[in-house]
């Protein structure tokens, strides 16, 4: 490993004996709720996954390194820094040289997870195709990560602000898997069902674990999208939602709003349209993948030691 990166003793030590391990982005806590609301869904995203199992490892930039498991008071410190960085692979290298702090994305999370042995993470949602690439070209560096990087990756679907139909195309294109976890259907973050269909439905984790095994076996190189629907009970009423993201987009469109500035804005306006119930359902979710990653990582492990 690089001097550049800092694995934390518990995550290397899960590393070097086999045990499950997951990788966890810290966008959400610098860019993705509002504060405290992110670090306490940071806090419960590792209770989830020490409950399945496995050993949680956030991922973060702080003082010129990569650090694989930030401590309590490491991801404090980083939410409370002026001028944290939203890192994606394209600035990560120059966000590390030059000494400052940055939160990864699903990509960046996705590149450090694969240089570190770790095959599976949990975010929210999976950035995509934007609606306006047609005129834009925005596509998110999510999608080239799960190209490029052999790391399952629980999420609710795509941010339900994306275009989600061009979304799963550029997947199918990229030869990325998007497996379900009890459903056939794309979710859409906020709603359970984009109606859009699955590439295959699975009841049982250990079933998608040996799914995964295959895919890597198989030398296909690349990440998978493992589906997970928000919980019933948290999923934003249709109507609420429906109106909500109208407006957002329309007031995206009216303010000039373009390229990595789209998404973060369209979140806030459907937090502040909704009331904030679309903030519960996003802390929701979050837990319930973490909860659903470290089943699928101990699964692996499992099936990496089968006699063990």
């Amino acid at each position: 490993m690089s001097g550049r990166i800092a694995v934390a003793a518990e995550v290397a030590a899960a590393l070097a004996e086999g045990r499950a391990v997951v990788a966890l982005e810290t966008t959400v806590v610098t860019h993705g709720l509002p504060p405290p609301q992110g670090l306490e869904a940071a806090a419960g995203m590792e209770d989830a996954v020490r409950r399945a199992g496995a050993v949680p490892a956030m991922i973060g930039i702080w003082e010129g390194r990569v650090r694989v498991g930030l401590t309590e008071d490491g991801l404090r410190r980083l939410a409370s820094a002026s001028d944290v960085a939203k890192v994606n692979p394209g600035n990560l290298a120059a966000v590390v040289a030059s000494g400052g702090a940055g939160a990864t994305t699903v990509a960046a999370t996705l590149a450090v997870a694969h240089l570190a042995g770790i095959g599976v993470m949990a975010t929210g949602g999976i950035g995509g195709v934007h609606r306006d690439v047609l005129e834009t070209g925005d596509v998110s560096a999510d999608l080239i990560a799960l190209a490029r990087f052999p790391v399952a990756v629980v999420c609710s679907g795509a941010k339900s602000v994306l275009d989600l139909p061009r979304t799963l195309e550029a997947l199918e294109t990229f030869g990325v898997p998007v497996y379900g976890v009890g459903t056939g259907r794309f979710p859409a973050f906020h709603r359970r069902d984009s109606g859009l269909a699955l590439d295959q439905r699975f009841e049982r984790t250990l079933d998608m674990a040996a799914a995964i095994q295959a895919h890597h076996a198989l030398g296909l190189n690349t990440g998978l999208v493992i589906a997970n629907p928000v919980p019933a009970a948290d999923e934003l009423p249709r109507e609420l939602y429906d109106g909500a993201l109208h407006q957002a987009q329309s007031d995206a469109t009216r303010q000039g709003i373009r390229g990595r500035a789209v998404t973060p804005f369209l979140l806030e306006r459907l937090r502040e349209l909704t009331g904030g119930k679309s903030v519960a359902t996003n802390r929701a979710l979050l837990l319930d993948n973490a909860r659903v990653a470290g089943e699928l990582a101990v699964a692996l492990s499992h099936l990496a030691r089968p006699n063990r």
